[in-house]
């Protein structure tokens, strides 16, 4: 068995495999500042949980886009679980070649995401995740990483309309009944949902264009992008798992 574990900005994912097959997953929030031994205790406790025994992972990959955190939570990796982590980066196998213009820029998360979209659903692929950042990224046939698209997220949206604003209250996300709102919190609602399916239809659609290639493949992933791949037919496939697969795909590119 082998643990991958895909560190957010929001939560840390983690994904226990047995060769090709996910076992089980679970999530921490990454926002708590934590000691090496809390992260150790936390991931043994949730492995246990889980009815995964530490003794059984023989192997750990990290993709992290929150540097603080890392010195810390490898640490717990090496010490509670006897591995040292691989952690994706410059110099780990992907198939995946980043050609645009500062590939070191470019977050591990995105990297994974491309990389299990391209194996599994092939190329060109555009690559939606729905997390903190609403990401899209265009994969081409031959594996090249060759543009990424970046916007605020849903929860930085909504958070910035009831933390900005004096009157309007913190809400659930969620799609309301119509989009012809009459009271406050199903108008916040119906401006964060409508607004961010028609933001990503736009964009799919200026990708497309501009590539000039009409039957590219979409595949979205992401806490929120259920919500959103429900009501759109411009996204071909909704893989809560996407990220995990890729870290997984990684993983086994590296193994020897």
């Amino acid at each position: 068995m082998f643990l991958v574990i895909d560190v957010g900005n929001t939560n840390i994912t983690f994904g226990v495999y047995e060769e090709k097959e996910l076992l089980t997953s679970f999530r921490m929030t990454s926002g708590t500042p934590r000691t090496s031994d809390e992260y150790g205790m936390d991931i043994i406790s949730l492995l246990e949980l889980n009815h995964v025994s530490r003794e059984k992972i023989e192997g750990v990959i990290i993709a992290s886009v929150v540097p603080n955190l890392m010195h810390a939570l490898t640490s717990a990796v090496i010490r509670y679980l006897e591995c040292k982590p691989l952690i994706v980066g410059p110099g780990v196998k992907t198939g995946i070649k980043v050609v645009t213009e500062n590939p070191r820029e470019i977050g591990a998360d995105r990297i994974v995401d491309a990389v299990a979209a391209y194996e599994i659903y092939g190329g060109p692929v555009l690559v939606l995740d729905f997390g903190t950042a609403t990401t899209y990224d265009y994969v081409t046939a031959d594996g090249s990483f060759a543009a990424g698209i970046t916007a605020p997220g849903l929860r930085i949206s909504a958070k910035a309309l009831w933390e900005d604003t004096a009157k309007l209250p913190e809400i659930e996300i969620k799609k309301p009944k119509s989009i012809l709102a009459q009271e406050t919190i199903s108008s916040m609602q119906a401006g964060l949902v409508y607004g961010q399916i028609g933001q990503t239809e736009y964009i799919i659609e200026r990708v497309k264009k501009e590539t000039g290639i009409s039957d590219m493949k979409v595949v979205a992933t992401g806490g929120l992008g259920r919500i959103i791949s429900d009501e759109t037919d411009k996204i071909d496939v909704y893989d809560s798992s996407l990220t995990l697969e890729g870290l997984r795909i990684i993983y086994e590119k590296n193994r020897k």
